[in-house]
């Protein structure tokens, strides 16, 4: 079991930087938490870590059994990278209904002011997160009633247009915590997906992520990447976010797999592992890596 006072430390001080991202959900439905340096914060008041903008916030109480899992993964000639925060198996949703519910008051907001808001989970029943709406407009507040016992409600829904885009907040809630993001946040803000055709799948998180078997992706934390910023576009080789992620990996990642990249780099020798897409994909990361290692810090 990961030591619980660790995890803590890391989710602080990724909290506590403005180029973290976030994620929870699952594949196919998911919340994204990110905010810009000059954005103003509050600090949550009732001791879970996390905060809010006006754009939305992140909640999180990590249970005793999260296990962090670090990785990288090839991306066409380059690579992205998380760390996944898994629970076992067993860990589902308590919250998630299967069709539309209303909640009542939605007491665990993130903001006082907001916990006399009405919540409706809107009924994809997924087991790593209930997919949820808060609002106090009247038309939001009719058009949510009169769903309440119907299948699942896409929050792309028709009807949901009519209603003024700050009237209604989109909640993703799960045994990790909950991200919650202003419908009328921007491009550059908290986002938030449901791709049915995606849920359709039933997987628990993409197929390029190597996660142990027995664990479940319930949130990620997206550190800043060495050679992009939040929009995906290219930036100059960060050797500071680069050493920092490594640090990451070293410490939550799969031990073999780190290995393996640095005997990839020059560094130790090859673990006893028998090859499969996870060493086909970290090899090809080491291959990324060095060539810029070796173009923006070139050995005396």
């Amino acid at each position: 079991m990961a030591d619980a006072g660790a995890i803590t430390d890391l989710l602080r001080a990724r909290l506590a930087d403005t180029d973290t991202a976030w994620s929870l959900g699952t594949f196919g439905a998911a919340a994204e938490f990110r905010r810009l340096p000059e954005e103003p914060t509050v600090p949550l008041d009732d001791g879970r870590l996390g905060l809010v903008t006006p754009r939305g916030g992140i909640a999180l109480s990590p249970p005793a059994e999260t296990v962090p899992v670090a990785y990288e993964t090839a991306l066409g000639e380059s690579w992205s990278h998380a760390v996944a925060l898994c629970l076992p198996e067993e860990f589902g949703s308590a919250t998630a209904h299967p069709g539309v519910t209303g909640l009542g008051p939605d007491t665990a907001a993130l903001s006082p002011e907001d916990r006399d808001a009405t919540l409706f989970d809107l009924g994809f029943g997924l087991p790593q997160c209930a997919v949820c709406l808060r609002t106090r407009d009247s038309e939001a507040l009719d058009i949510l009633g009169s769903a309440i016992g119907t299948p699942a409600l896409d929050p792309q829904d028709p009807r949901l247009s009519r209603v003024p885009r700050g009237a209604l907040t989109l909640v993703f809630a799960g045994p990790l915590g909950r991200i919650e993001v202003s419908v009328d946040a921007g491009p550059d803000g908290p986002r938030a997906h449901v791709v049915t055709s995606v849920l359709r799948l039933q997987r628990t998180h993409a197929a390029t992520a190597p996660i142990p078997a027995g664990l479940v992706p319930h949130a990620h934390m997206l550190p800043p990447h060495p050679c992009k910023d939040a929009s995906g576009a290219a930036l100059p080789f960060r050797m500071e976010r680069h050493a920092a992620f490594q640090a990451l990996l070293a410490r939550w990642g799969d031990p073999q797999l780190f290995a393996l990249k640095e005997h990839c780099l020059g560094r130790g020798e090859r673990p006893d592992r028998i090859p499969d897409r996870w060493t086909r994909s970290v090899e090809k990361v080491a291959r990324a890596q060095a060539a810029l290692l070796a173009e923006n810090c070139p050995q005396p």
